[in-house]
């Protein structure tokens, strides 16, 4: 009797159709209000990892959005930092949505972009400092891009680097230790900028023009 009990239990664990688990999503940020110069970070949640990946949509206010990001997820948790930092003249202020679809589930959370008078490097800025690191462009061509495109309350060349000057300007060797501390993000924006404020001010750093040292 136990045998045939045992029999049909087997028939009916086998012909009974599967029942899954509904996937489950969340996204938990670290925080819900971000100021320019800082970078988004949240982590996405799942309750199984399926091997595909989730694709992130962030949009603002107005519905305009990012193109699709795929995620790959390989855990139940999933952090997500930002590689680069809000900037003023990409970012306006105001409400955001980060839309996350994974498996057929989906799930949004939104966070707010507010004012703040912090300042910071562009990221464009980057590129540069790591082809200049490698010995790919001019030390002229890296203080102009400061120049161009970094806010002078950073950093201030206090002349403009044109075609007829760029090739003259020089920048000790040792200063790339400090474009590689920036690049490893063991210094601040603001100490970078700090530094090579000090190098212009004290002609460190070479210029056509001799500056004049005010400190």
């Amino acid at each position: 009797m136990k045998t045939y009990a045992l029999f049909v239990a087997l028939c009916i664990m086998i012909f009974l159709p599967q029942i899954h688990a509904e996937q489950t999503i969340s996204i938990t940020m670290e925080k819900t209000t971000y100021a320019y110069c800082e970078k988004l970070f949240y982590t996405i949640k799942v309750s199984e990892v399926t091997g595909d990946p989730a694709i992130i949509h962030i949009r603002d206010e107005t519905g305009k959005g990012s193109s699709a990001i795929p995620i790959q997820i390989t855990n139940l948790d999933n952090p997500v930092p930002s590689l680069i930092p809000f900037e003023k003249d990409v970012f306006p202020l105001g409400k955001y949505f980060i839309d996350v679809e994974y498996d057929n589930s989906s799930t949004t959370a939104e966070f707010e972009l507010v004012d703040s008078d912090n300042i910071c490097i562009p990221g464009l800025i980057k590129p540069i400092m790591i082809n200049w690191l490698s010995g790919n462009i001019s030390d002229g061509f890296l203080m102009d891009a400061f120049e161009k495109y970094v806010d002078k309350k950073l950093v201030n060349i206090p002349f403009e680097i044109n075609e007829s000057n760029v090739y003259n300007i020089k920048i000790p060797e040792w200063v790339k230790n400090i474009g590689y501390w920036w690049i490893e993000e063991s210094i601040t924006d603001n100490e970078l900028s700090k530094a090579i404020n000090y190098l212009v001010n004290h002609n460190i750093i070479e210029f056509p023009i001799k500056i004049e040292n005010e400190i």
